[in-house]
């Protein structure tokens, strides 16, 4: 089996010992280069999770500082179909775009409720198509209503079926956070390996990492034992 030279002294090394310094090298570059691409978006969870922490502050606050606005609009009643469907065209209709809500329980088929949301904009419809229109609210917030609503827009409710995803940069958004959970899971196991392969560290790494698991797991599963 043949040696192969190290780059770094000159010497002469077997395979598994090359393989394993390549190894080490991808790791850090994945590790650094994945931390960075990362980084906007692990500081915007962090800042907004503040922001939901200590909704005092009041430099923060958004929601008084909304602004409403409300106008009915002419509509031509969209074709029959399912409330989704309508939903869809009204909004064409009236140059809408954002992912639907229902709110309410349709009551009667020439009526329909529902809300079209994204992050700075809420926009509720209240349709009657027996008399072509439409009462359009629209309220936009600042900049700090944008971020914190970013932490919690998916699109989704466990308690609710009935509304989904319907809108495209829903659905891409949720990806995203799907790519930086899963980014920091990588970033973690490859921090993992570079703290093993220093074998000067490992005494403290090991005292660091079982405080941090008691730590979560009280917080996960033993505040639910004092009840």
């Amino acid at each position: 089996m043949p040696w192969y030279p190290d780059l770094a002294t000159g010497n002469s090394v077997p395979p598994r010992a090359r393989w394993g310094d390549t190894f080490c090298r991808w790791n850090r570059r994945l590790h650094y280069y994945l931390g960075l691409y990362l980084l906007g978006f692990v500081w915007l969870f962090a800042f907004t999770g503040l922001l939901l922490n200590h909704s005092q502050w009041r430099f923060a606050e958004f929601w008084d500082s909304r602004k409403d606005t409300s106008a009915d609009r002419e509509i031509a009643p969209p074709p029959p179909g399912g409330d989704l469907a309508q939903a869809r065209d009204l909004m064409r209709q009236l140059g809408i775009q954002g992912e639907i809500e229902w709110t309410v329980t349709r009551a009667a088929p020439d009526s329909l409720q529902f809300r079209a949301s994204r992050p700075g904009q809420i926009i509720e419809v209240n349709a009657d198509f027996a008399r072509h229109k439409a009462t359009v609210k629209r309220i936009d917030l600042n900049a700090w209503g944008v971020m914190r609503l970013l932490h919690t827009f998916s699109g989704v409710r466990l308690d609710d079926n009935r509304n989904r995803r319907d809108w495209v940069l829903t659905s891409l958004w949720a990806w995203s956070m799907d790519g930086v959970a899963v980014g920091l899971v990588l970033m973690v196991v490859s921090s993992l390996f570079m703290w093993y392969e220093r074998p000067q560290k490992r005494k403290l790494g090991i005292i660091v990492l079982a405080l941090g698991f008691l730590s979560c797991g009280w917080f996960s599963v033993g505040l639910g034992w004092l009840y």
